[in-house]
């Protein structure tokens, strides 16, 4: 091109276009090598026989009949997961509220609690889970010898199937600290002129949560609810530790556990991922369970993300 010619539309738009490129290029790429290409492997490997050492075979549908319709452990594995996600990701959105509201209402000795509360989430999951297991051991730990000194019999907590998930449940609020953070960072944004106006309508302390608070902190409601289902649907580490150390089997080198104790009542998909993945070597079953656990994940999202819901209104 001459110098001090103006380029033709056409050509504009082109470098627009490569310039936008560029500044997405990171992000492509980042998203091509650790979302879409593992999720094209794993689409693919899903109608193979795979056993990480020979060549992959084909078998069609094979692997999705094993696992949907054989697999034993995919039933309790699946119920234990859908279980943890309704009732962990609720209980834990409802305390952090709450004790958000707590700590910012307090006025004397906040940072206290602040500090207090959000401790227990910066200890790594495994040293939590661990300590977290000796404090309910039946019989020996400090929180059954409390209750007996109270007079109330203490359940066998991880040694109990019916008590095996809410006791996770437990663990998962006591490490509540980040979300108390979130909370108390969106409460103390709500402007203090609309509870001022609420008190002077005769508003009470429900109605002014319920009218102000709520619709101010609907969208970090969202933010914590789709996040913590997400989490939660790749639960793995503290349900296999914990039963694990509440099993009472020695842990050694080639020392192979399967996961659930007690009785599966822990057993998660992810674990049953890697145990059929990474410890009976049927990578194409492994995969399988991670494509139905992705599409449960994106429908469970897709359906808090519609405005139809509630969490959502039409100004969010």
């Amino acid at each position: 091109m001459a110098p001090g010619t103006t380029p033709s539309p056409r050509r504009r738009r082109t470098r627009e276009r490569l310039r936008t490129l560029g500044f997405l290029s990171p992000w492509l790429v980042g998203f091509t090598v650790f979302f879409g290409y593992p999720l094209v492997a794993t689409v693919y490997f899903s109608f193979m026989h795979y056993n990480q050492i020979q060549a992959p075979t084909f078998v069609g549908l094979r692997n999705w009949k094993y696992v949907l319709q054989q697999m034993p452990l995919f039933g309790p594995a699946l119920w234990n997961t859908l279980w943890l996600v309704v009732v962990m990701v609720a209980l834990r959105v409802a305390f952090g509220i709450g004790i958000g509201l707590l700590v910012t209402k307090v006025k004397t000795g906040a940072g206290f609690f602040r500090t207090a509360f959000y401790l227990p989430y910066l200890a790594p999951p495994v040293a939590a889970t661990v300590a977290f297991v000796f404090l309910l051991n039946p019989g020996t730990g400090p929180v059954d010898e409390a209750l007996s000194a109270v007079g109330i019999d203490a359940p066998n907590w991880f040694n109990d199937p019916d008590w095996a998930k809410p006791s996770l449940v437990l663990l998962s609020l006591w490490g509540i600290g980040d979300l108390m953070v979130i909370f108390m960072a969106a409460l103390l944004d709500v402007p203090k002129e609309q509870y001022e106006a609420a008190e002077l309508d005769g508003a009470g302390a429900l109605a002014r949560f319920r009218y102000v608070t709520w619709p101010s902190i609907t969208p970090i409601v969202m933010f914590a609810v789709v996040t913590g289902v997400v989490q939660t649907m790749q639960y793995y580490t503290q349900a296999l530790v914990a039963g694990k150390l509440a099993s009472g089997v020695s842990i050694g080198p080639g020392t192979v556990i399967q996961p659930g104790y007690p009785d599966h009542s822990t057993l998660t998909v992810p674990q049953l991922v890697y145990s059929l993945g990474f410890q009976n070597f049927n990578t194409g079953a492994a995969c399988v369970l991670s494509l139905v656990l992705f599409a449960l994940a994106m429908a469970v999202t897709s359906l808090l993300m519609r405005r139809s819901t509630g969490l959502l209104t039409a100004e969010d």
